[in-house]
């Protein structure tokens, strides 16, 4: 890739976003690394638009990493409601914890010890470190892979993200990253309105149909144990689907639910 293409990609993506940027999404108007971290918690495998209804009362509930770390599961659950993949509360809950005790509750700004926090992969881990702290990172999720696939490789299939995060890292704005990466998942998520270039990564999967799925099961278990532990005979006359015992085995696993005699609970560290 030549510097005048790099150059031309960029005043694309940036005039996109003098237009059309999401100005108006709640987790663009701070800078604070706990925040940071919870957006981009929130926004692992979740639409844009169900986060920002969740976002700023997640927010109002829990204003601070050390608010979090001493939250119970169960509370943290009440107030996820809605956002599925409620796994990601336990890491919430676990993340804030480590924060806390091993960095004097301040979130790292370092790459590597961000992602040895739970929940916290490589995507992650950049996300804050653009958003937070303003520093470049490689940062690869759906709607930059969808603007790269689009204008790097308008007619290859099966595109492969090694191939993807070389070109990320060339046409990087490492001068202004926070606003350079608003601008790219700006542009890619217009992008995926129109044709959804991501349907030609390698990496590709369509998700599920989440009605009557397991994802659905776990998360109406979850809500009835938020509200009031009960049995497993309750659970059954309620839930009425055969994969519950199997289901409630690995919530247990996850330590997201516990038992005691015969009655089951959200888990209480």
């Amino acid at each position: 890739m030549t510097p005048r293409e790099t150059s031309a990609f960029r005043k694309l993506v940036y005039a996109h976003y003098e237009k059309h940027g999401r100005h108006f999404l709640p987790w663009r108007k701070t800078h604070d690394p706990y925040k940071v971290l919870v957006s981009e918690i929130m926004l692992q495998q979740t639409q844009v638009r169900r986060v920002a209804e969740k976002y700023e009362e997640f927010i109002r509930v829990f204003p601070n990493v050390q608010s979090l770390a001493k939250a119970s599961l169960k509370k943290i659950l009440r107030t996820w409601q809605g956002m599925g993949y409620n796994r990601r509360t336990r890491y919430l809950k676990e993340a804030s914890v480590a924060i806390v005790k091993r960095h004097s509750g301040h979130v790292p700004r370092d790459e590597n010890a961000l992602k040895k926090l739970p929940g916290v992969g490589p995507a992650t881990a950049a996300g804050v470190i653009v958003f937070a702290y303003n520093k470049p990172a490689l940062y690869l999720e759906t709607n930059v892979r969808s603007a790269v696939i689009h204008d790097f490789f308008p007619r290859k299939k099966e595109v492969h993200d090694r191939d993807v995060m070389r070109i990320v890292e060339k046409v990087m704005d490492r001068r202004h990253p926070r606003r350079w990466y608003e601008a790219f998942l700006d542009y890619g998520a217009a992008l995926k309105e129109k044709s959804n270039p991501s349907r030609r990564s390698a990496h590709y999967a369509k998700q599920p149909p989440f009605k009557g799925s397991e994802r659905e099961l776990r998360g109406k278990i979850l809500r009835l144990l938020a509200e009031k532990q009960k049995t497993k005979t309750e659970l059954k006359r309620i839930v009425g689907d055969e994969r519950l015992e199997s289901v409630l085995e690995r919530l247990e696993k996850e330590n997201m639910i516990e038992h005691k005699n015969t009655q089951y609970r959200v888990f209480s560290n």
